[in-house]
């Protein structure tokens, strides 16, 4: 079989079965041909399937083969299964298994209830290849001599949670006749679908033991893991036979009981029936977003509880590639609750949140987020392969970039007071700005290339919304969502005008789809996507701006005009220092939403008011960054209040505690606080620029680049900034001080010492 083509059948059950099933099937090694010299098992499903050979798993991957767009792209996982079966003894059978669970196929997705988007049958497709020492090939093949058989798992959902029998027990692992054992049946479906996986599995990324637990005043029993994680609890217990033990999951607490209101109609629960023997229950068909635990039907001490359970954190299983520390310890905690909250969010596709009835790729999330996202870990391969299915979405949508991707969106009706979906800013500009991201990040216009074709479409999709005068101002615009003066019940009424929001956020996709295609050598592109720039600028000035004031006089308007330079002459300062007026009018509290937070500090330092732009970060005060912090969070919240002064839950029916987009303003304490950012894409050439201020004392990050580790440090002295840099040997680097000097530095370590700049705020 080449490595192109599929050619295995997709089986299911022939009869229901009332569980997750196993699909299996007996071989044995043909000692004829010689040792076993290599095997090679290819596995891919319609949910998601979990490999075993020999009685175990056949890897620690999770949610394979995750979730892309089913109806053009389903992906395919091999494993070297060579050393798993040489060490099998004699030519005894063994039992070639798959069991099946429903996943983003098959469960429920959205708020709406709805479930089997991409199919009606749990289907699992396999090829194991196996060579010999003479040279002879053996495969074999998922086919309709398969048997299928129950297991323990008899209810799985993302949503929902896993129930798991341990009565039922893995007997289906070994060979032999398995009690309820039925035949398998083909389901049709298109194998060229199918495609080797770019993507980095789903892996547990680390264990956590409870902190606490205690009863409730309701008599709950609640049990504390001090982080809000991603993943699932394991439960090693011995008890009765055909007791149940039920665990619920929340991310936060309300009145002293597990707040679950924010799950909405997820019931984010695993329920476990014991087989009177030593279980050990782990679900891995299901996730959750949680910190706390109500357990149900645990009858012993808290202590032995605790000693109980285990929290099992998953994602992604991305490289962790930057770093940042200062001397700020409420900063810090910020910093560490972005990266967990990224890495609960990167679950195979780039969510919105892990926990509630949705979960889904929201596209401006990531668009807000990539830039950040990508100096955290090696988001090349995740985020590359998640943007071919925006690109399918779009040849499907006639160029629209839709509102999530994989769009399940497009199953049901029109979005309540938004209606059918359509090319809307900051979400559709993902197609444009997340390639551009990882160009920068990584220094390869290979991601340019393939993407070229998707990020046109969405300009010229653009193009065809704009109104005589140029503006886009014709469809509905999600724009400043989640605005802190918003009502919680309508996070889009942003003071933000929309139209202002969307043709800045036109006009900066058209620049840079501009740039990609002269890296690219498509000069005709180029100067399409150049003129439309240029015509959007115009049209942005003449309607927008009078005199630095620019419509809607707030401060996301001010941001975004500035850093997508959409001003000239004294306009930029006029607008640098109306900017300023307003966020010392809100007491340097947050008044921006989606649109304006990423570049809001960005704007206020290229117009010299960086202590403003540090007041604005390190603001404690609700809406703030560092208001969570103080409120206990450990991922970044979804609304600036989630979670109100007085410990109860935002009111609002969207409420999330593990929301990564507020937190793109790390990308600006990365480049600015502590100064580490790229002169040229990948690094090969590096701007070492800190900016103290804030009362620091001392900052620092670090990146694994493509071309080596740089790190950059900073302290304030008595009398002097201490800047310690060190730069890989193929690398030169600028190293500009707060005076604005400037040398150049090769590879190496340096020290570059300089007055203290005053005032240091």
């Amino acid at each position: 079989m080449s490595d192109t083509t599929w050619t295995a059948a997709f089986i299911t059950p022939a009869e229901e079965l009332h569980s997750a099933p196993v699909l299996r099937k007996e071989i044995r090694l043909d000692r004829e041909h010689g040792a076993l010299v290599a095997a090679r098992l290819r596995v891919t499903a319609v949910g998601i399937v979990e490999p075993w050979l020999a009685g175990q798993p056949v890897s620690e991957d999770l949610l394979v083969p995750g979730w892309t767009s089913y109806e053009w792209r389903l992906r395919s996982v091999e494993y070297d299964v060579t050393d798993r079966l040489q060490q099998l003894p004699g030519d005894e059978p063994v039992v070639f298994g798959l069991h099946i669970g429903a996943g983003w196929a098959l469960g429920r997705l959205t708020w709406s209830g709805a479930a089997s988007f991409y199919g009606s049958a749990r289907a699992g497709s396999a090829d194991l290849e196996l060579r010999y020492a003479d040279g002879t090939i053996e495969v074999v093949q998922t086919d309709e001599t398969w048997t299928a058989a129950p297991t323990g798992t008899t209810a799985d959902d993302l949503y929902d949670g896993q129930d798991i029998d341990a009565r039922v027990g893995t007997a289906w692992a070994r060979p032999g006749t398995v009690d309820g054992e039925v035949g398998t049946r083909s389901v049709p479906l298109d194998a060229g679908l199918v495609e080797p996986s770019r993507a980095p599995a789903v892996r547990r990324l680390s264990e956590i033991e409870p902190v606490a637990a205690w009863t409730a005043p309701s008599g709950a029993t609640l049990v504390d893991f001090g982080i809000n994680i991603v993943g699932w609890v394991r439960v090693r217990v011995t008890g009765t036979e055909g007791d149940r033990l039920r665990l619920r999951h929340a991310e936060v607490l309300e009145h002293e009981e597990l707040g679950v209101r924010p799950l909405r109609s997820a019931e984010a629960t695993d329920e476990y029936v014991l087989s009177g023997g030593e279980d050990v229950f782990e679900p891995r068909f299901t996730f959750h977003g949680f910190r706390f635990v109500e357990v149900t039907g645990w009858d012993r001490t808290l202590e032995e509880l605790r000693g109980a359970l285990t929290a099992v954190q998953i994602g992604s299983d991305l490289r962790r590639t930057g770093h940042f520390r200062s001397s700020n310890d409420l900063l810090n905690t910020f910093h560490d609750n972005v990266v967990r909250g990224m890495q609960g969010n990167f679950v195979s596709v780039p969510s919105d949140c892990p926990q509630r009835d949705e979960r889904l790729g929201w596209t401006g999330d990531i668009a807000a987020f990539a830039p950040t996202a990508s100096f955290l870990f090696d988001t090349d391969a995740f985020l590359s392969d998640w943007l071919r299915d925006v690109w399918l979405e779009q040849q499907h949508q006639d160029g629209v970039v839709p509102f999530v991707v994989p769009d399940v969106l497009k199953f049901l009706p029109p979005l309540d007071g938004i209606g059918p979906q359509n090319t809307t800013a900051i979400w559709s500009d993902a197609a444009v700005w997340v390639p551009w991201a990882l160009h920068r990040a990584y220094g390869d216009t290979a991601v340019l290339a393939e993407q070229f074709d998707s990020m046109a479409a969405h300009l010229r999709r653009v193009a065809s919304l704009l109104s005589p005068e140029g503006l886009w101002d014709t469809v509905f615009q999600f724009a400043d969502w989640l605005d802190p003066d918003a009502p919680p019940e309508d996070p889009a009424a942003a003071k933000a005008d929309t139209g202002v929001v969307a043709t800045a956020c036109a006009h900066r996709s058209a620049v840079l789809v501009a740039d990609a295609a002269e890296l690219l050598g498509r000069s005709a592109e180029a100067t399409e996507f150049r003129e439309m720039a240029t015509r959007l600028r115009t049209a942005f000035r003449t309607h927008y701006v009078s005199r630095g004031q620019i419509t809607s006089d707030c401060t996301t308007v001010y941001a975004l005009a500035i850093v997508f330079d959409l001003l000239v002459d004294d306009d930029v300062d006029r607008a640098g220092n109306r900017l300023a007026e307003l966020v010392a009018e809100s007491g340097y509290r947050i008044s921006t939403g989606f649109a304006g937070t990423p570049f809001i500090t960005d704007a206020l330092t290229m117009t010299g008011h960086v202590d403003d732009a540090y007041r604005l970060l390190l603001q404690t005060e609700c809406p703030s960054w560092l208001y969570p912090v103080t409120m206990g969070a450990t991922t970044v919240w979804e609304r600036w209040d989630s979670m109100l002064p007085d410990g109860t839950i935002n009111p609002g029916e969207m409420t999330s505690f593990n929301h990564y987009a507020l937190g793109a303003v790390a990308d600006w304490m990365h480049r600015t606080v502590a100064g580490l950012a790229p002169l040229t894409p990948g690094y090969e050439q590096v701007l070492i620029a800190p900016l103290p201020g804030g009362g620091l004392t001392w900052a620092e990050a670090s990146l694994e680049s493509p071309h080596g580790r740089i790190a950059v440090r900073w302290d304030l002295d008595t009398d002097e900034l201490c800047i310690r840099a060190e730069v890989p040997e193929d690398v030169t680097a600028i190293v500009r001080t707060p005076d604005g000097t400037e040398r150049q530095v090769g590879g190496g370590e340096h020290l570059i010492r300089t007055p203290i700049p005053t005032p240091v705020l």
